[in-house]
């Protein structure tokens, strides 16, 4: 049947463009002025008087934010139909009708028609074709409507969600996402989706992109083919005419061929503003989901930066080739000093107190709960309803075990204890107050085990903490109650029978209370307030005078963002600074000499990467438990602060307490501190540190009864990046490199080598050969065909080492191991061997690959004892990556601080600091070499430059080993010295030739490949020389490192006569620093 066209459609073939930027302006010329414009909120109100039509329609004139402005012009502003996108995947439709056909009209037209017709369209193609003619370069085009019979087949009745692409052509947005088309009395929706038309149906996408229907349903919309959109059209207005021809092919990425040319601009029509009026970029070459929006071609000018001479140069731009932190390139920040204290020369020998034979520590069982007090030679430990009393001077038996029942008649739970203080010295340190947790007060005689006095119901709350200060007594409760007991004006000693108390309050439930400078100092874990202009909390103490009427008392707060409140002390050497040790490893400072006489903060300090658990000063140390087990004393009278001891008290372990005998000064003649921890054991230690004052002593006096000798020590280090030692052939720089290191001294007497990455690390098959198990592994855990390559470089420095010395000079192999990619070989003169002082031979490694259980990255650990003198060799492998610092440190901490690598030894006179041997710091000398990896925090064009005109001192300044050690006090080789760096940087070259790194990575030279060096005296060892080699075969450049090695040996009876004397004046030094002490905790009220 026949279809009549509305006189409103023209039927004709397209005018040309020209003709068509006349239509259009003389159109919109001729439509009624526009109405004002609503706000956003009542755009999507669609007021049409119309009765609806029968089936759901949608415009696609939607403004920006996805909702339908009431004055949408019925023209699509759309530039084309490549903004579309398609829906779900459907059958195809049927063909178009003829350009005759029946429009469909039903609405009237909303009176704006300017704001999308006033916008610039691009120009058709040169060619146009009949719709029914299509080339065999381009996809068909059609600009006829479809008629009703047509769209009731391609909208089914049963579809209830209808999902209009509504993607403005001058958005600039590049993902032309589609915005779902809300009902008229709905806010709109933002949610996005995403289609793709199959392309089976992209012939048909121009025919129907011209078309667009309007929907006034109270349903949610249908959703419908997303290429096709329909206009409703007024009968008493015409239709405007369709858009130009234009080649399109949706979902195709050829559409770059299919350019439009821009019109000409036209200043005398106003674009509307809610329009961008930025002209249309020439289309890119990519895809029609990838395609940019109109207005986005023109991108704004890259910002610039003026740079003043002697300005910082910006950071150089990263490359986006690394994508792993392996090769990390970039300026770091500015260096910032971290506050961690030296630990370069700790001594880590336990400072064991006994007043039993051979100096045994005692075995006392204490109870995690526990109260412990200790005066001289008695100690009390109370847990619950026992008491046990110990006299520490004959065994660890106790010597009265109690229990309340039988000396209180009822079976109290002792929470807490102190000593009561007295006016006769004899009767001090034997006197002692029990708190229990029926608030009962009972005073105990040591001696004899009897309960002398009692107050029933003291606190109405179980009592958990008593202090004693000066004469007077102080018990405080769990809800803050706080009584105090004094003397009466007569001078008699306080009664629990007699004496009336005091009441003062403080803050309840608290978790640390303690009487400092005649304050009470308290916290409660729970009272925090927040840092002023952070959102970080910080912990609230509250300073209570309450020996004072009226008990008057301070909020003071931390000037910096710490844990949790542990504890507090004073230094005797410093007594105008009360120490508080916080979780988290720090220690804040507050100074008792503030104008308004209470604490102020002027510092925070961390001490320590685990929790502060207790602080006690002691002489003129401030000790610190922490949740490791570990005690440390530091020396708080310099800084940066010096860790002058730290030891293993209690095993893994928390420190729970940490307390000092003051009456053991008058009652034995010495200053012992108290620990107790986790492990349920007590612990005594000698508070002045003795035994470490006398090795100081005896050290100054060492030349007197040892004899020396020097010795020559030769290091080679090389990453080999997997070579062979056949490799080594070509250049004589790399046919001689064996025999020019060995040559680099005279007849060195011990000889090592250390080599990296012997084996491919970056071989994915050679790791799970060295990981998987195999019944063909040796004793490294290797399987044999990995080992072959550690043995053929074994062999190979073999015949080096007999073609390179003398034949009268011979050589033995004493260490030889490998870890995965890491060799290690130690020859020494057999004349050496002859004379028997080389003992106490061992080696072991450590893996710090994969957490510890890989060995692609540690470090390989041989020592021996030379005469009297100890010596470590490490050839080690760090984490790599440019950015990698932290990683590096850990390494290093946990190869010179690993615990128990080896055996005890049965020559303590060759190691120092307390040590056994066990530890690689405990050794006289320590040697490491190896790829270490620490990099230089410079611009790769900056180095290479500084490189080639040899001005290695300006990049000394940014290499991070450098930096590290001078900075960071929590750096383990502080303490460790280098040569000077008078040859270029080791690393990285391209394989088999001398130039820098040119790969797409183009990494930064730096001096990885390092020899390094430790030793008591710093007198006794002194480098001969430190130079590099031209090897080409690998990316590392090899390095050799020689030493002149005083060792010693020690006249033994001589050295006793020296230490005798030693010890002699120990005894006056620890006289006169007892006094000191006694005289602080005099003033302190403590005694």
């Amino acid at each position: 049947m026949e279809q009549q066209t509305p006189s409103g459609i023209d039927t004709g073939r397209p005018p040309p463009v020209q003709n068509l930027r006349s239509r259009f302006e003389q159109l919109a010329l001729d439509t009624p002025k526009p109405r004002p414009r609503r706000s956003a909120e009542s755009q999507i109100d669609l007021l049409d008087s119309t009765p609806p039509s029968p089936r759901t329609r949608a415009t696609s004139s939607t403004s920006s934010n996805g909702t339908a402005p009431f004055d949408a012009p019925v023209l699509r502003p759309s530039s084309s139909s490549s903004d579309l996108k398609v829906g779900a995947k459907r059958p195809p439709p049927p063909p178009p009708p003829s350009r005759t056909s029946k429009t469909l009209s039903s609405s009237p037209t909303p009176p704006d028609l300017a704001s999308a017709l006033l916008r610039p369209v691009p120009a058709p193609p040169a060619v146009h074709r009949s719709p029914r003619q299509p080339s065999s370069g381009s996809p068909q085009v059609s600009h006829e409507v479809l008629p009703q019979s047509a769209l009731r087949n391609k909208f089914p009745d049963n579809m209830t969600d209808m999902n209009v692409r509504t993607v403005s052509p001058l958005s600039d947005d590049d993902n032309g996402e589609a915005t779902p088309f809300a009902p008229p009395t709905h806010p709109s929706r933002r949610k996005q989706l995403h289609h793709h038309q199959p392309s089976s149906e992209s012939s048909m996408a121009s025919s129907e992109s011209d078309l667009s229907v309007s929907s006034k349903s109270s349903h949610p919309s249908s959703r419908f083919r997303s290429d096709v959109s329909l206009t409703t059209s007024p009968n008493t207005s015409p239709t405007p005419p369709p858009l130009p021809n234009r080649r399109h092919a949706l979902g195709s990425s050829d559409e770059a061929t299919n350019t439009s040319p821009r019109l000409p601009s036209r200043p005398h029509v106003a674009i509307p503003v809610h329009l961008n009026s930025t002209d249309s970029p020439t289309a890119s070459p990519t895809s029609t989901t990838d395609r940019k929006a109109l207005g986005s071609g023109k991108l704004p000018p890259p910002p610039t930066r003026t740079i003043a001479p002697g300005d910082k140069l910006p950071a150089p731009r990263r490359p986006p080739t690394p994508d792993y932190s392996d090769e990390d390139s970039g300026e770091e920040d500015d260096v910032v000093v971290n506050p961690l204290p030296d630990r370069s020369r700790t001594s880590r020998r336990p400072p064991v107190m006994s007043f039993q034979y051979a100096n045994v520590a005692p075995n006392i069982h204490v109870h995690a709960s526990a109260s412990v007090l200790v005066a001289g030679t008695t100690a009390v430990v109370a847990h619950a309803h026992h008491i046990n009393i110990y006299n520490l001077s004959v065994s660890d038996i106790p010597t009265l075990s109690l229990e309340m029942k039988t000396i209180a008649s009822k079976e109290y739970k002792v929470l807490c204890m102190e000593f009561r203080p007295l006016a006769t010295k004899t009767d001090r340190g034997f006197l002692l107050w029990l708190g229990t947790k029926e608030g009962h007060l009972l005073e105990l005689d040591t001696r004899t085990g009897m309960i002398l006095a009692t107050k029933y119901s003291a606190h109405p709350h179980p009592i958990t903490h008593i202090f004693r200060y000066g004469r007077a007594m102080v018990t405080l409760d769990d809800s803050g109650k706080g009584l105090i007991w004094t003397p009466d004006p007569s001078g008699a000693d306080i009664s629990l029978n007699t004496t009336t108390p005091r009441v003062v309050r403080v803050a309840e439930h608290a978790s640390f209370v303690k009487i400092i400078g005649g304050r009470l100092w308290s916290a409660v874990r729970s009272d925090t307030q927040y840092l002023p202009g952070t959102p970080l909390k910080i912990p609230v103490l509250r300073v209570y005078d309450i020996f004072k009427p009226g008990n008057p008392s301070r909020v003071i707060a931390p000037s910096e963002h710490v844990g949790a409140v542990t504890g507090a002390t004073l230094v005797p050497g410093l007594p105008g600074l009360v120490y508080v040790g916080h979780e988290a490893g720090a220690v804040s400072m507050w100074s008792l000499d503030a104008e308004d006489g209470y604490p102020q903060c002027v510092e925070v300090m961390k001490i320590s990467n685990s929790d502060v658990i207790c602080v006690e000063g002691v002489n003129n140390r401030l000790w610190a438990g922490e949740r490791g087990g570990m005690i440390s004393a530091y020396d708080v009278s310099q800084k940066p602060w010096v860790v002058t001891n730290s030891w293993l008290a209690h095993p893994g372990l928390t420190v729970t307490k940490i307390a000092v005998d003051h009456y053991g000064i008058d009652k034995i003649g010495r200053l012992c501190v108290v620990s107790v921890g986790r492990d349920e054991q007590l612990r005594l230690w000698d508070g002045l540190l003795g035994l470490d004052w006398v090795d100081e002593e005896l050290l100054k006096y060492e030349h007197t009864f040892t004899k020396t000798r020097p010795l020559k020590l030769l290091v080679v280090s090389w990453n080999c990046d997997a070579a062979r030692p056949e490799s080594l052939t070509g250049e004589p720089a790399n046919v001689n490199f064996l025999f020019d290191a060995l040559h680099s001294v005279d007849s060195p007497d011990i000889v090592s080598f250390g080599f990296q990455e012997v084996i491919d690390l970056e071989s994915r098959k050679m790791a799970a050969k060295s990981l998987l198990v195999s019944k063909d592994k040796n004793e490294d855990g290797l399987s044999e065909r990995v080992t072959g390559a550690y043995r053929r470089w074994n062999d190979r420095l073999i015949i080096a080492m007999r073609q390179a010395m003398p034949p009268d000079v011979t050589y033995s192999v004493i260490h030889t191991h490998s870890l995965i990619g890491l060799f290690s070989c130690v020859f020494i003169k057999n004349s050496e061997r002859e004379r028997g002082t080389i003992r106490d031979v061992s080696i072991t490694h450590v893996k710090r690959g994969m957490g510890g259980r890989y060995g692609n990255k540690g470090g390989i650990i041989s020592r021996f004892v030379l005469d009297d003198s100890s010596i470590c060799l490490i050839n080690c492998h760090l984490a790599a990556g440019q950015n990698a610092v932290r990683q590096r440190n850990a390494d290093v901490t946990a190869i010179l601080e690993g615990r128990a690598l080896f055996p005890e030894t049965h020559f303590p006179f060759a190691y120092v600091g307390g040590g056994d041997g066990s530890m690689v710091l405990d050794h006289e000398i320590v040697v490491v070499n190896g790829d270490m990896n620490y990099r230089i925090d410079h611009r790769r064009d900056a180095v290479i430059s500084a490189i080639r005109a040899k001005d290695y001192s300006a990049l000394l300044v940014h290499d991070q080993l450098n930096r590290e050690i001078k900075f960071n006090r929590a750096c383990r080789f502080r303490g460790f010295s280098e040569g000077p760096l008078n040859f270029a940087p080791t690393y990285k070259y391209d394989p088999g030739t001398n130039d820098y790194d040119t790969s797409e990575k183009r990494r930064s030279p730096a001096w990885c490949d390092r020899v390094l060096w430790r030793s008591r005296v710093t007198s006794r060892v002194s480098q001969l020389h430190y130079r590099r080699y031209e090897v080409d075969v690998s990316d590392h450049r090899p390095i050799s490192a020689a030493f002149t090695v005083t060792v010693k040996s020690l006249k033994h009876e001589a050295r006793q006569k020296v230490k005798a004397a030693v010890q002699a004046g120990w005894v006056d030094e620890q006289n006169r620093l007892l006094l000191e002490a006694k005289k602080f905790y005099v003033k302190q009220s403590l005694i």
